[in-house]
């Protein structure tokens, strides 16, 4: 989708976009799912609609990460377009400088368009009978030695769970001892499947709760043993560090969560197009709210 379409520009047609995309088969409440509903008129209550039963008022923003913002509807659409686009992030510097708005509205916009993303990305576990799961860890945050003045903050470590062609799950977890990894692999990771680890000692005991498990030593420098790699986990951590380094710089722990859904979401969706993307985008955030104090402290 070309950047200068009529929705990204024209608040009525952008308005018009998001109610087909959220009701296709008519307008329904979201407060009591009622479809008796009717448009309002008049200038103060454009873009509202009256459920006859409920009597609820609500718009195509309620219900969504949408929800109270002041920033309109065109700017939305145009955001969420941009970061379904690109690679490796966007940062709110950027954003600010794009839409025209300050750099707090930028941050905490962009901020909720990941909480939609989280929403967009798959639930289900991965894996299953003949597929293939990678599981690797590696460490988000900067070196002393890059620092003139300022300690550098403290590393955290991110978990991934890859499914060879198929989607990735991450998480921001507190180490890598066997508890914590095995937690989210049992939770995440269909038991029926073959699981690829490296020779950490959280996975030493993997082999009796999945089909198979492979390992590699990377201290051997061994990378490859057949069908034994982790590499497509490798290659998840390859793009989500060039958007550290080169987009967003810093990640805060409070935050990191958010930022990691956004590079699950593109590497799940990456056989669609930026639209179809910044759709299944605007489909997540639906029965999804982040407030501003949610999010705590204005940070990177």
């Amino acid at each position: 989708m070309n950047i200068t379409a009529p929705i990204f520009h024209d608040e009525a047609k952008a308005q018009a976009h998001i109610e087909a995309s959220r009701w296709p088969n008519g307008v329904t409440c979201p407060h009591c799912g009622s479809d008796h509903v009717r448009r309002m008129g008049g200038k103060t209550q454009a873009g509202m609609f009256l459920c006859n039963d409920c009597r609820d008022k609500f718009t195509c923003r309620t219900g969504t990460v949408m929800e109270r913002s002041h920033v309109p509807l065109h700017k939305w659409l145009l955001a969420t377009h941009i970061m379904a686009a690109s690679k490796k992030g966007m940062s709110a510097k950027q954003m600010e400088r794009m839409l025209g708005v300050t750099y707090k509205t930028a941050w905490f916009l962009c901020h909720r368009i990941r909480e939609a993303m989280d929403g967009a990305n798959p639930t289900a576990p991965l894996g299953g009978p003949g597929k293939t799961v990678e599981a690797d860890e590696t460490w988000v945050g900067g070196k002393a030695r890059n620092r003139a003045f300022r300690k550098p903050a403290a590393k955290k470590i991110v978990l991934t769970l890859v499914e060879r062609g198929g989607y990735a799950r991450s998480f921001h977890i507190p180490n890598i001892n066997s508890k914590t990894l095995k937690g989210l692999i049992y939770t995440n990771v269909d038991r029926k499947s073959d699981l690829m680890t490296d020779m950490g000692h959280g996975y030493s005991m993997m082999r009796y709760h999945f089909n198979s498990h492979g390992v590699v030593e990377h201290q051997r420098r061994q990378y490859v043993d057949g069908n034994k790699h982790d590499n497509t986990a490798e290659n998840f951590f390859s793009i989500f560090k060039r958007g550290v380094i080169g987009t967003y710089h810093h990640m805060s722990e409070a935050h990191l969560g958010r930022y990691l859904a956004e590079f699950d979401l593109r590497a799940n969706t990456r056989d669609m197009s930026d639209g179809e993307r910044a759709a299944a985008i605007l489909e997540g955030g639906i029965g999804r709210r982040l407030t501003y104090r949610r999010t705590g402290q204005l940070a990177a």
